[in-house]
């Protein structure tokens, strides 16, 4: 059976301004997204934490994530993640705690180390520039106690968010996230929609180190994945030149909102081959091209679950790619039922 058809998909989404655009937009385009990806029936919608940058609007992640789980009724809505190191734990405990409380059984709590930001933001945050390297395990520790049930000793509360368990996943690029995954025994998502170098090492380290949970008795791991289905390959290829613009743009040191595609990028081989590391892992093509990829990726990666990431210009254009993914995962199911 190919793997698409018997593999949960999810949504990952950053919120994107486009040029000409506004984080109104942004929010409108995200909840119409959300709803179409819980009838297609996708698993969970997450929104990723990013400050200060040019064309994403989910700074405030949780508030965006109430936002999204109020217009859709059963998808999961969660974070992809939140940046730890960024917050008070006690803080983050009650922002989830209360998600958890307003949309019972519907948050999942996705946990990173990045700032999200450059040094400049994390000044403005008030971050620690060491924090999270060395102390992100007590972190860790000390965000799961004021979610789980309160302890006898216990002076400080989370109110709401004590009891609340609400799922942890960690989130990571490299296989720092990998190995405590593994010592904790909680589901890992490797962030392969931009960091795909080292995806498999990650993967490995996760299931060779596993140790099973109260959470999981077995390793679980997602995986972020660019994908841009369109209804022809040329289409799908034109379409994510604005995500390879995005990638650019960064390589150049400046970021920018969404722009439009364009039928060929002004760049050097060594540019074009650095944007293409960190769309390494993409798949992009009309219906057949996305269904191979996919099972392909599957095949090499054995992940127990794809989050889809679509960076493209126009709104439409998004749906529509969610739609033919939608309708190869629909299609491979009814194929083997």
């Amino acid at each position: 059976m190919p793997r698409l058809a018997d593999t949960p998909l999810s949504v990952l989404d950053l919120a994107p301004i486009r040029q000409g655009g506004n984080a109104a937009d942004s929010f409108a385009e995200s909840v119409a997204l959300a709803r179409l990806t819980e009838r297609l029936g996708f698993t969970r919608y997450w929104v990723a934490e990013h400050h200060s940058i040019d064309g994403i609007a989910s700074a405030a992640t949780a508030v965006l994530i109430g936002h999204l789980a109020e217009r859709t009724s059963h998808i999961r809505v969660g974070s992809g993640g939140i940046m730890l190191p960024n917050h008070p734990p006690l803080v983050i405990a009650e922002q989830f705690g209360t998600l958890e409380t307003l949309y019972p059984g519907r948050i999942d709590l996705g946990l990173g180390r990045a700032p999200g930001s450059d040094g400049a933001t994390m000044a403005a945050m008030r971050r620690d520039p060491r924090a999270g390297v060395d102390d992100f395990p007590q972190r860790l520790e000390e965000l799961r106690g004021f979610l789980d049930d309160e302890r006898a000793d216990q002076r400080v509360r989370a109110i709401p968010g004590q009891g609340t368990k609400v799922p942890l996943w960690l989130l990571g690029s490299s296989d720092y996230s990998a190995r405590l995954a593994a010592r904790e025994g909680l589901p890992f998502a490797f962030a392969a929609q931009f960091a795909p170098a080292q995806l498999h090492h990650a993967l490995r380290l996760y299931r060779d180190n596993f140790q099973p949970s109260s959470v999981l008795d077995a390793p679980y791991a997602m995986v972020g994945l660019p994908v841009v289905a369109a209804d022809s390959d040329e289409r799908a290829e034109f379409l994510a030149s604005t995500a390879r613009q995005k990638f650019l743009g960064m390589i150049r040191g400046h970021r920018t909102k969404a722009l439009p595609p364009v039928e060929r990028l002004d760049w050097t081989p060594l540019e074009q081959a650095q944007v293409e590391q960190f769309f390494g892992a993409a798949v992009i093509g009309g219906p057949q091209r996305v269904r191979d990829g996919l099972d392909a990726f599957l095949d090499a990666t054995g992940a127990d679950e794809l989050m889809i990431h679509t960076d493209v210009y126009a709104q439409e254009d998004r749906l529509r790619s969610y739609e033919i993914l939608g309708e190869l995962w629909q299609t491979g199911r009814t194929e083997h039922s």
